[in-house]
């Protein structure tokens, strides 16, 4: 089995020992430019036998970690629906989140600017990933990606609970069933994603997420007569706080996490297809072991 490359990152954070992640980057494939190398995405235009064995590679790597464990790729639409991974689950499904409470199946989210999220919780019983582009985390109305994602997350944690409790009636185990205190045990941990200092957009961009929080301006700052830098680090971490998950960690906005400034270490959607032609995908996994 090959172990992860050197390059690829891995969440620091407080995780219990059962829950293994990961993010790859350009580093450790096959493919040619501008793919060049870990391209896992098999809908930019790459030599599919080359995003095969780069998807092998990743596999390999999950595998050193957990035997048996394997990436479920999704077909990602910038929307906000979850799907719960089982084993008879094939590549494919369209959704841009995913829940699993299975060992070795890792919710897996490819990204090129849009930032990817995992959760996992403090009891290591449920992990899971989201797509979080700003059309994804806008939503519509007071619900995007990671208000879904937290619900179906926040349901598979509660079950395992409610099948773990005793006959007790004690006022902890009660506790214990509210999805407040769910929030208060997950760990959230942020991906690389285009920063604040290159993600320009339209004032339509701001008035959706000022529409649903007005607080969420701070995370706007004007660039030019119409157009705006966005922290989309920030706006996520402004949403998960308005759940009750103030455990976050990884991406805080810093220049080291923007995937359109790194060109040698991130693919960038955003920086790549105009000039290049195309660009490839990274992944973010998560999984229980």
């Amino acid at each position: 089995m090959q172990a992860p490359h050197p390059d690829w990152l891995r969440p620091d954070w407080p995780a219990p020992a059962r829950v293994h992640a990961l993010c790859t980057t350009r580093a450790g494939g096959y493919s040619r430019a501008p793919f060049d190398s870990m391209n896992l995405g098999d809908h930019v235009g790459d030599d599919p036998q080359a995003v095969q064995s780069n998807r092998q590679v990743l596999q390999a790597a999950l595998q050193v970690a957990t035997p048996g464990a394997r990436p479920i790729f999704l077909q990602q639409v910038h929307g906000t629906q979850v799907v719960a991974l089982h084993p008879g689950l094939a590549d494919g499904a369209v959704a841009d989140a995913c829940v699993s409470t299975t060992p070795g199946l890792a919710c897996t989210i490819m990204v090129a600017d849009c930032l990817p999220l995992l959760l996992t919780n403090r009891q290591g019983t449920v992990v899971a990933a989201a797509h979080a582009g700003w059309r994804g985390l806008a939503g519509e109305g007071s619900r995007g990606v990671i208000e879904t994602v937290f619900k179906s997350f926040s349901a598979q944690t509660l079950t395992h609970q409610a099948q773990a409790a005793t006959q007790s009636i004690a006022s902890h185990a009660l506790q214990d069933t509210d999805s407040r205190h769910v929030a208060s045990q997950t760990l959230a941990w942020l991906g690389p994603c285009i920063g604040p200092q290159a993600f320009e957009v339209g004032p339509e961009v701001r008035a959706a997420f000022c529409a649903h929080d007005a607080a969420a301006v701070q995370h706007f700052s004007e660039h030019a007569p119409g157009k705006f830098l966005a922290n989309l680090a920030g706006l996520a971490r402004q949403r998960l706080q308005a759940l009750g998950i103030a455990q976050v960690y990884g991406n805080d906005g810093s220049p080291g996490w923007c995937t359109a400034s790194q060109p040698s270490r991130f693919f960038s959607h955003r920086r790549d297809s105009a000039v290049l032609g195309g660009s490839g995908r990274m992944a973010a996994c998560i999984w229980l072991g």
